[in-house]
């Protein structure tokens, strides 16, 4: 029986079939234990009427290999065409999203030549749950869901990454002053979850000044875990501060499946020129070779091309007079690399990995709490509204007959403009109206027969939002005064 592990492979787009045939090349001549089944997934598809950029018989490899190596994709302009990227992750459950951010300094351009962070992203919610819509003429809106088990998978994730990796501290990014009940979530968890890794520091940061502090120094931070947002643009930033987005390579990790690429794009206009530095997708590789527990070739591949970039054979990316000795194209970069195999570092850190380390392996854990007590003690009803001021929008919606609610305040994009507003804020068409109870809690008939008597005074409203309190606690925002 063969030893090799099965995986899927997708040469995708643009440069794409350019750095795979160079990294499974790399893979193979290294001594790589791989069965290759081979997808199209990308422009191909999207163009041939299939929205999501992925036939229905791709996925059946998917879950059959559950290791997936990925080429960067394009997505045709225009609208209509799915992120493929973002289907994968969601639909196979590929929850943490790993990016290392190296310098290798001196032999790759860097003001910070000792930087070496982790970056772990939550993967399948916040904004990128993709939940839009436009509500009146002025506003659209986008939903950002943040949920208890996705916090608490990826920041346990981020700790047990930190404690088989060897590293000292994981680092929380939050916008919590701001965004209290949703990244005010993922904050709580950190702390909570941190009390079970007493040998592992645990800080947290502002994300707006994290940010700052991970451009300059980066240095001081190790691993950092935060929601999906930040973590996509920060890990561009890291990558890019570290030397290049075209060095970096990450890894989708999900409790069945795992997909592993380059951080870059597709590059059309670099494609078929026999130009493009496959080391993104190789690291990638290499995460994959960890991954399947293949951690002899994953350490021969990684010092190999560790002294490829020492010895200066450097694609025109990366290429610095005085530094570099020799400008390669895609396939000279792949057969330097293979000429080294064998060979580590001597100026930049060799690498080693442990056997069984499965360095990038998910072990999530998921707390097992009672649910809290639940309490409707008000709505907010959102109304499309452009025919007055706030003050006459506030004595209007008092003039509408409720029962067993009132009228509380009004707000305009968060702002309090009713009953205690300032002249001064501006006032788009697109207000919240927030009811309670007259007693302690409210039913969904009362709200029917508010919703009733509004539209039936002639308002539109747009959607509404169920206030409800938490163990006694509020589970919902106040408004900006």
């Amino acid at each position: 029986m063969s030893n090799n592990v099965p995986i899927t492979v997708a040469h995708g787009d643009g440069i794409g079939p350019e750095i795979m045939a160079a990294t499974l090349h790399i893979l193979k001549e290294a001594g790589a234990r791989l069965d290759i089944e081979t997808i199209e997934i990308g422009e191909k598809v999207y163009l041939a009427g299939n929205s999501a950029g992925i036939a229905p018989e791709a996925w059946d490899s998917l879950r059959r290999t559950k290791v997936f190596l990925k080429a960067p994709i394009t997505t045709p302009q225009g609208g209509g065409y799915k992120s493929l990227n973002v289907a994968v992750r969601k639909t196979l459950g590929l929850y943490a999203n790993v990016r290392p951010c190296v310098s290798y300094h001196p032999f790759v351009e860097t003001k910070h030549p000792v930087m070496d962070v982790v970056i772990v992203r939550e993967n399948e919610e916040d904004l990128y749950a993709g939940i839009e819509y436009r509500q009146t003429d002025q506003v659209e809106e986008c939903l950002k869901l943040i949920s208890r088990p996705g916090c608490e998978k990826i920041v346990r994730y981020a700790f047990e990454y930190a404690r088989r990796n060897n590293r000292k501290k994981v680092t929380c990014f939050i916008k919590d002053n701001i965004m209290k009940q949703t990244d005010g979530l993922f904050h709580r968890v950190f702390d909570e979850i941190s009390t079970d890794y007493t040998d592992i520091t645990a800080d947290h940061w502002i994300v707006d000044i994290g940010a700052a502090k991970l451009a300059d120094p980066p240095e001081n931070f190790d691993v950092v875990v935060m929601p999906n947002l930040y973590g996509d643009i920060l890990s561009d930033v890291a990558a890019q501060i570290a030397g290049s987005v075209g060095l970096a390579g990450s890894a989708n990790i999900g409790e069945n499946v795992a997909m592993f690429e380059a951080i870059h794009g597709s590059a059309p206009r670099r494609a078929g020129q026999n130009l493009a530095n496959p080391s993104g997708l190789l690291l990638g590789a290499v995460l994959m070779l960890v991954h399947i527990n293949q951690t002899d070739i994953a350490e021969r591949v990684h010092n190999a091309w560790l002294r490829t970039l020492e010895d200066g054979v450097h694609t025109y990316d990366i290429f610095t007079d005085g530094v570099s000795k020799e400008k390669v194209g895609t396939k000279e970069f792949a057969e330097a690399v293979v000429k080294r195999l064998g060979q580590k570092p001597e100026t930049l850190k060799a690498i080693s990995y442990k056997a069984g380390d499965e360095a990038v392996e998910a072990k999530p854990l998921i707390s097992n709490r009672a649910p809290a007590k639940k309490e409707l003690v008000g709505v907010d009803v959102f109304l499309d509204w452009h025919t007055g001021s706030a003050e006459e929008l506030g004595a209007s919606l008092q003039a509408v007959k409720t029962e067993g609610v009132k009228l509380a305040l009004i707000s305009n994009r968060g702002v309090e403009v009713w009953p205690a507003g300032q002249p001064d804020t501006f006032c788009t068409d697109h207000w919240r109206c927030r009811y309670f109870a007259n007693d302690s809690t409210i039913t969904h008939a009362q709200i029917t027969t508010l919703l009733q008597a509004v539209a039936g005074a002639g308002f539109d409203f747009i959607k509404t939002e169920n206030l409800y309190n938490f163990d006694g606690k509020a589970g919902y925002s106040g408004a900006t005064k």
